[in-house]
């Protein structure tokens, strides 16, 4: 048994390691999912500038991605449709309307020029890996120059964790990337392609909750026009919100028709007698047209999973931005420092004739021997020693190179390459002044009108839910079955309500409850009490309670309001084991004890006033009305 625990608990943690790591939450290098990584990783390795079918594309990602085609075509489409990396052309869905994507077979993609720019791919810097099944190899994590995880967002559910990271606008996310070289302050707040409105006043650095809501246009009175849909809404979605709300009388309407092609248009008509400003609270009360999103920006970093702010992110990639740069510009530097040291080899090869000395060798070894003592005088020029590559790249120089060599030409490469040389030299020890150019230059690549902020950020007061739903539903009781409820058939009508009212109730013994309005709801014969639960229809209703002793026979009188409760909990108003007689929420009235009969007893009856009693506490014990025993009691209408 044993052994099968602790077979069950490691195969578990290996497969929560792999959800976590490798299918729900992006890498904070590049933030991408593994399947977005390794569709951008198909497309750049078999980028030839055309248009491909999708299903192509997804055959060759298979090659990379064992997991089948149907998550990679999803996974590509939500891709495409970030209007980043891949450029479209034929259906890709409708974001608005919620329609699909034609099948792969019909519509086709292309790498955008930028994706280069953003993305650095060169396996000298990028490390790679074997792909599953060994026949190729896919990179860990591309080099991405801007923090994509904020730029894209993401989402997912992962074992005992989960992520949600809303996007941003990508200038927004450039410019404070270029704050943060500077030093100086920045604030990144979401923004979404369909629009709407956001409230970011707990947004809390993306660790925090959003308001959205949809823009309207209210400017007829008998007329409301959706123009912008808030985050996480499609107009059926929202449409069918607004036909169920409709439907049980929350939200009037006449009717709602959807004309929304590539922008949204919604039309809301009013019933007779309504006007806009009538329904608009009503629609983000108990529609789509509100909601509320709570947001979790957890990553994997350096392969573990941890929860990070805007700020931490946008940190970490201004260091990267810094750090890749400056790889690039050191690999470039190295390569031509090689061609520079090759080009002054061959030209000193040819000018020198030293190609002449190696004709009456007859060996390999004879050759190479030559070609080395041939640059001995010149040795003071060379940039570093002479390897065997250098050898072999001399001796496969062709005779019609040699014959028709410029040495002109060569020295005019050599001052370009020694230009470029001082050139990165410079970048290097201004690398965060190059880091901001390049995000200059990335920033002036992009299309102004696909990436412009779409979403506004304004200042949402929440409506609630109860001050914009009437009163209008029967709370009705039911003597003979003890019901009590708005879905109750028969019985008494006590007040109408709503479905978010507390509702307090006092049972026949004297026990009273709090609870939301309830449908159908057992409370006994003879209910003793039923009203408002808020604090300002508790603060006018005066309890008188009456209760007995059941050892002494004495009677109790006890004048208190309810003050505090904990919602469907039972409470008694007596002490314990005490025998409620009587419960009123009149402040004055009469009542008259009867005595019980004994010897030397001539009174038999006495009235009391209930107004002659202070209020106490809840939690008071009551005061004794008569010491004497009570057999029972009367109490005037």
């Amino acid at each position: 048994m044993a052994y099968v625990k602790n077979l069950f608990d490691q195969n578990f943690i290996q497969y929560a390691s792999y959800v976590i790591r490798d299918r729900a939450i992006p890498e904070i290098t590049d933030g991408f999912k593994p399947v977005q990584r390794r569709i951008i990783h198909t497309l750049l390795k078999n980028d030839d500038g055309r248009f491909t079918k999708v299903a192509n594309v997804v055959g060759r990602v298979m090659a990379y991605h064992p997991h089948g085609d149907a998550s990679i075509y999803t996974a590509l489409v939500n891709l495409a449709n970030k209007e980043l990396f891949i450029e479209k052309q034929g259906n890709f869905g409708n974001m608005y309307t919620g329609d699909s994507a034609s099948a792969a077979r019909y519509i086709e993609c292309r790498l955008r020029p930028i994706t280069r720019d953003i993305l650095n791919s060169n396996n000298r810097i990028t490390d790679y890996v074997e792909t599953y099944d060994s026949r190729d190899t896919e990179p860990v994590a591309f080099k991405a120059k801007l923090p994509l995880v904020l730029i894209m967002g993401a989402e997912g559910i992962a074992v005992g964790m989960s992520t949600y990271i809303l996007s941003h606008n990508i200038h927004e996310v450039i410019d404070a990337e270029r704050k943060c070289l500077r030093g100086e302050k920045f604030q990144l707040f979401p923004d979404f392609p369909t629009g709407g409105l956001i409230d970011v006043s707990d947004y809390q650095d993306g660790l925090g909750k959003i308001v959205t809501r949809a823009k309207m246009d209210t400017s007829d009175d008998k007329k409301i026009i959706i123009t912008e849909l808030p985050y996480g809404s499609t107009t059926e979605s929202l449409c069918d919100s607004i036909e169920k709300a409709a439907k049980n009388g929350k939200v009037k309407i006449s009717s709602i028709q959807d004309y929304t092609s590539d922008k949204v248009n919604i039309e809301i008509r009013l019933q007779r007698g309504v006007y806009t400003k009538d329904v608009v609270d009503a629609l983000y009360a108990f529609t789509e047209c509100e909601q509320t999103i709570y947001c979790n920006l957890l990553v994997i970093k350096e392969n573990m999973p941890v929860q990070m702010t805007c700020t931490q992110v946008i940190e970490y990639h201004s260091k990267q931005l810094i750090g890749i740069l400056k790889a690039e510009l050191e690999l470039e530097k190295s390569d031509l420092i090689d061609k520079l040291h090759l080009r002054t080899l061959e030209r000193i090869f040819i000018e020198e004739r030293i190609y002449k000395k190696i004709e009456q060798e007859k060996t390999e070894e004879a050759v190479n021997k030559a070609v080395l003592k041939g640059f001995v005088p010149f040795k003071d020029e060379l940039i570093r020693p002479i390897t065997q590559d250098d050898i072999d790249h001399l001796l496969r120089i062709p005779i019609r190179r040699i014959s028709l060599y410029d040495i002109n030409k060569n020295r005019q490469e050599v001052t370009a390459i020694n230009n470029r040389i001082k050139e990165i030299n410079k970048l290097l020890k201004h690398i965060v002044e190059y880091a901001i150019s390049y995000l200059d230059g990335i920033e002036k690549k992009l299309d102004g009108e696909t990436t412009k902020r779409h979403t506004t950020i304004t200042n949402i007061n929440a409506v609630d839910v109860k001050t914009v739903t009437k009163r209008d539903l029967p709370l009705k009781y039911d003597a003979k079955s003890g019901n009590l409820g708005i879905e109750v058939s028969g019985g008494q009508e006590l007040f109408k309500v709503t479905p978010y009212d507390k509702i307090l109730f006092v049972r026949k013994s004297g026990i009273f409850s709090v609870c939301e309005t309830p449908k159908k709801l057992f409370v006994g014969p003879q209910l003793r009490h039923c009203g408002f639960a808020d604090k300002e229809s508790l603060s006018k209703v005066l309890f008188t309670i009456l209760y007995r002793d059941p050892e002494t026979q004495f009677v109790y009188i006890k004048r208190c309001k309810i003050q505090a409760f904990i919602m469907n909990r039972d409470y008694f108003f007596a002490p314990d084991g005490m025998e409620v007689l009587h419960v009123d929420t009149r402040k004055n009235f009469a009542f008259q004890l009867n005595y019980v009969k004994k010897p030397r007893v001539k009174v038999l009856s006495e009235k009391f006033k209930a107004e002659s009693y202070e209020e106490k506490s809840l939690k008071a014990k009551g005061v004794r009305v008569a010491a004497k025993e009570v057999q029972d009691i009367v109490v005037q209408e």
